[in-house]
């Protein structure tokens, strides 16, 4: 199966809402035969219900579900015309949304949580959460998922480095294969990352770290990594990708559907001048962290009929596979064929990496603070 043509992902959708089968009902009807009539069945096991159209609302307000971001554009188009339920662009990263929860903790403004699974976690444990357990919730690993049902991984994603092959090659530069070679001083002065608050870029962080060394419990290599790019000119900022285009950035790091969207799935830039790469430690270590992010519904969530109904929907394999038309592995990969342009399998191989995220879930906030004031960020 190819999916690099830049116009797949509008027709995909369409082709999609009657190639696949969802794990909620369509539009006309749903498992249980009565979608006609406005009812749905959701849920997985002693979760399973009937939900009735009438309680939904106009606008379903869903952290981190945002454009630009995963292909969460097309889940949300489709959802809507299945369902008539509009999804808010919801703009912020999973740091952001849990400093919102609490910031309104007794007064949720929405209806779920989506972003980073550990930040999920921490949202569990601070008792924003409520258990659901989706339709095909038991398909997902038991690794990335809570057994209590309250937190779920959707998708999973890689640590990895996105840059202008063209100006690569005109300054003389090779393909960077491990963190080391980002050091160059002609590659730090217009390259691009994340602060740690987002998971994004906590998880560049520990991927920085592990490379270099470090640990959960050491994070002097990062720390030390970070100053020494900054000095070279690098810059922490959530918006680069209209500068990547441009030519003023011409190294990010992010994820690598980050890269392989824009490669395949953009018009802005030429396909033959991005290139992505995964990498590792100068001695061998793994330096690409393996990062889950999930949902959950919220406590005393408004609309939760509605925001059940999304998550069966994100779960299904007709929604899963919006994430894999944007090069995010889905969490239910393994019934469905992945795209030959994700990045050579043997280089995930020598680089990819996964913690113990209980333990990255206890020390997250620690995590979070040292880096960041250790490297001034």
């Amino acid at each position: 199966m190819t999916l690099s043509r830049r116009s797949y992902l509008g027709a995909s959708s369409a082709a999609l809402l009657g190639g696949l089968a969802g794990c909620s009902s369509g539009s006309s009807t749903d498992s249980s035969g009565s979608g006609s009539s406005g009812t749905y069945t959701v849920g997985y096991g002693d979760f399973e219900a009937d939900i009735s159209a009438s309680a939904f609302p106009e606008m379903l307000y869903f952290y981190c579900v945002q454009s630009g971001w995963m292909n969460w554009p097309t889940v949300m188009e489709n959802f809507e015309e299945k369902y008539g339920v509009a999804v808010h662009d919801d703009d912020r990263s999973s740091g952001e949304a849990l400093q919102h929860m609490r910031s309104h903790s007794g007064d949720m403004t929405h209806s779920g949580y989506n972003g980073g699974y550990t930040y999920g976690i921490v949202a569990r444990n601070d008792g924003f959460t409520q258990a659901y357990k989706p339709t095909g919730w038991d398909e997902v690993p038991d690794s990335l998922k809570t057994d209590d049902g309250h937190v779920t991984a959707t998708r999973r994603v890689t640590t990895a480095v996105t840059y202008r092959k063209d100006i690569y090659e005109e300054r003389g530069l090779d393909e960077p294969t491990t963190w080391e070679d980002l050091l160059q001083p002609e590659i730090m002065q217009d390259l691009a990352l994340q602060t740690p608050q987002a998971a994004v870029g906590l998880a560049a962080a520990l991927s920085i770290n592990n490379a270099r060394g470090g640990s959960m419990d050491d994070l002097q290599p990062v720390i030390d990594y970070y100053q020494r790019i900054q000095e070279g000119g690098a810059e922490f900022t959530d918006n680069f990708l209209a500068q990547f285009s441009s030519g003023e950035y011409s190294t990010f790091i992010r994820y690598d559907y980050s890269g392989l969207d824009l490669k395949y799935n953009n018009d802005e830039i030429a396909e033959e001048n991005v290139g992505v790469a995964v990498l590792g430690g100068e001695n061998g270590n793994q330096g690409a962290l393996n990062m889950p992010y999930g949902y959950a519904l919220l406590e005393d969530a408004p609309n939760s009929e509605a925001g059940k109904l999304f998550m069966d929907y994100v779960l299904s394999l007709e929604g899963q596979q919006h994430f894999l038309d944007a090069y995010v592995r889905p969490i239910r990969s393994s019934e469905m064929e992945l795209p030959d342009e994700f990045i050579d399998g043997s280089e995930y191989e020598r680089t990819e990496f996964q913690v113990d995220y209980n333990q990255l879930v206890e020390q997250q906030d620690s995590i979070i603070q040292e880096i960041t004031r250790g490297a001034n960020i």
